[in-house]
């Protein structure tokens, strides 16, 4: 089975295209090597995966026949991704609350004010 339509089935992209592309980025890797979307994966292949700043781990178990339901992923497919790549993508989270939301516009005057206290006050210390 191609590499682009098992990482779809194992419900890992949400499409085909977008598996494609993450193989043409290079996001996809099998024993590490980098692979193109057509390249056949076997059972016990190692699959490196980047997705959203996390990269997964995976190990082949089994092939499906086609997409399967997301209960039954566990047995085709098992997530070695250590713990620690989880809880960096929380820091990234928590981290990005304090910047201002996408689409809220300019600073008002206050805002502008807190930032210039904020910054002036920290430049002196």
């Amino acid at each position: 089975m191609r590499i682009d339509k098992f990482l779809w089935c194992v419900r890992y992209y949400k499409t085909r295209t977008i598996a494609t592309e993450a193989c043409k980025k290079g996001h996809v890797k099998i024993n590490g090597q980098a692979v193109k979307p057509s390249r056949e994966v076997y059972a016990t292949d190692k699959i490196e995966l980047r997705k959203n700043q996390i990269n997964y781990q995976l190990t082949v178990n089994d092939l499906p026949p086609n997409r399967v339901g997301a209960k039954l992923v566990a047995i085709y497919v098992k997530d070695t991704t250590p713990k620690e790549a989880f809880e960096t993508q929380e820091l990234l989270k928590y981290s990005k609350d304090y910047y201002r939301k996408k689409g809220t516009g300019r600073p008002s005057k206050k805002d502008r004010r807190d930032i210039d206290d904020f910054y002036y006050d920290n430049e002196e210390e």
